[in-house]
């Protein structure tokens, strides 16, 4: 099909980037050399962007363009160039509260849809790792860090109201992936949608049954309708173990091109729910010189690590740093008022754990039901070993929806992963 790009756009290659980089001083500078003896690879694997990984003899960068289209499903599906956009403004609008854990952005050219960051080196994917049984003792704590940092900046507790106003109304305009949030994540998989699909026939039962619980969907419908209208931060929007990279000692969280003003709960629900998945498909990748039992013991464990870390940093940043106009200082300055504000902050803190284990429930089964998959199940070349595996996940997923009350600490959540 003929796709409609505005002009001055063209996909990038191996070749045109180099020229592009090399109009940019400064990145010529930082990769050293003339362009024609840089190395350039292609690398992106994910559903919607090209991804250039790009060194000279002095330094590396990244460059990041979007498409027309969406990747995964080719010009079938179109797609608004502009997601390019957004995901810089996050990492401007972020990058000073989450410095070292995230890449550094260098430059953004509009007519190409494409911006320049840190090449991450040697990191690799999250999820790669975890799904080759390799651990990383830093990376709950990290990405716990840059959840809490990342939204309470953006929040009414730590932004003024005007602050707050700018980035509702510019990244309320990022419209194209929010519906596809709101698709793919909550509405689709409860459907008879044609993107869906699922592991068949073996969970063709499951995909059934679930579209036929009335309850399950009136929870999910809940959430999708708080995700539309609960403007608590300025989100990632698509905090998974694939939008992470790592070293033993590093982490940096990437790909917020998904971002907008929505509701924090729904980033942290997401990274639990990758914890939750990677742990029960461990016993998919054993062998038989490795069971996994301790991988996946050890991934479960990171679920109270990461929660802790973002509660414990939220509130920290409440005390010390809460220059917004929501519970403001000034009406809270008579010591008796003390106790009155640190149980606000407990309750507000249980609120968003509890959207965090409902947005759970919805991104995992979305990524056993819906369009887009997981690649800690899907690298399970049996069906008949994978399926079992995606159907724990999915009824966890509809225990966390449905039995709410169940789950009020993340050992809660670390005790029914088990269980199941």
């Amino acid at each position: 099909m003929s796709l409609d790009v505005p002009a001055g756009y063209h996909p990038l290659d191996s070749h045109s980037v180099r020229s592009f980089l090399d109009g940019l001083p400064a990145m010529r500078e930082k990769l050293g050399g003339a362009p024609d003896g840089w190395t350039v690879q292609e690398v992106g694997d994910g559903n919607l962007n090209l991804v250039f990984l790009v060194d000279g003899p002095d330094g590396s960068v990244c460059v990041k363009q979007s498409l027309p289209y969406v990747r995964a499903a080719g010009e079938s599906w179109p797609l608004p160039l502009d997601r390019a956009f957004f995901e810089q403004s996050y990492y401007r609008a972020v990058g000073e509260h989450v410095e070292g854990l995230a890449p550094r952005f260098y430059h953004y050219q509009p007519e190409l849809y494409a911006f320049v960051m840190e090449r991450l080196s040697p990191h690799i994917i999250l999820r790669r790792g975890l799904i080759e049984g390799k651990r990383y003792p830093h990376v709950a704590e990290h990405v716990g860090e840059f959840a809490a940092r990342s939204t309470f900046a953006t929040s009414d507790l730590g932004a003024t109201i005007e602050e707050k106003a700018e980035w509702t109304a510019a990244f309320a305009k990022n419209t194209s992936l929010i519906r596809i949030t709101a698709e793919v994540v909550f509405s689709d998989p409860l459907s008879q949608s044609p993107r869906n699909r699922w592991t068949s026939p073996e969970l063709d039962g499951l995909a059934r049954d679930f579209r036929a619980d009335s309850a399950l969907k009136g929870a999910v419908a809940d959430f999708g309708w708080r995700f539309l209208t609960s403007g608590q931060a300025l989100i990632h929007g698509d905090l998974h173990t694939g939008s992470v990279m790592v070293t033993e000692t590093d982490t940096r969280v990437m790909d917020p091109e998904f971002s907008f003003v929505g509701p924090i709960g729904f980033d942290v629900g997401a990274f639990l729910a990758n914890l939750v998945m990677n742990y029960l498909a461990q016993p998919g990748h054993a062998t038989a010189g490795d069971d996994r039992r301790a991988q996946a013991d050890w991934v479960l464990d990171q679920v109270p690590v990461f929660w802790n870390t973002f509660k414990r940093r939220f509130l920290a940043l409440w005390e010390t740093s809460a220059r917004g106009d929501a519970y403001p200082a000034t009406m809270f300055a008579n010591p008796a008022d003390a106790a009155v504000l640190a149980a606000r902050r407990e309750a507000f803190l249980d609120r968003i754990f509890a959207d965090a284990v409902g947005y759970a429930g919805v991104k995992t089964i979305r990524r056993i039901l819906g369009f887009a998959h997981n690649a800690d199940f899907e690298r399970i070349a049996d069906p008949a070993r994978r399926a079992p595996l995606e159907t724990k996940a999915a009824r966890l997923a509809r225990t966390f929806l449905l039995e709410p009350h169940s789950f009020r600490t993340p050992e809660d959540i670390v005790a029914a992963a088990r269980a199941a």
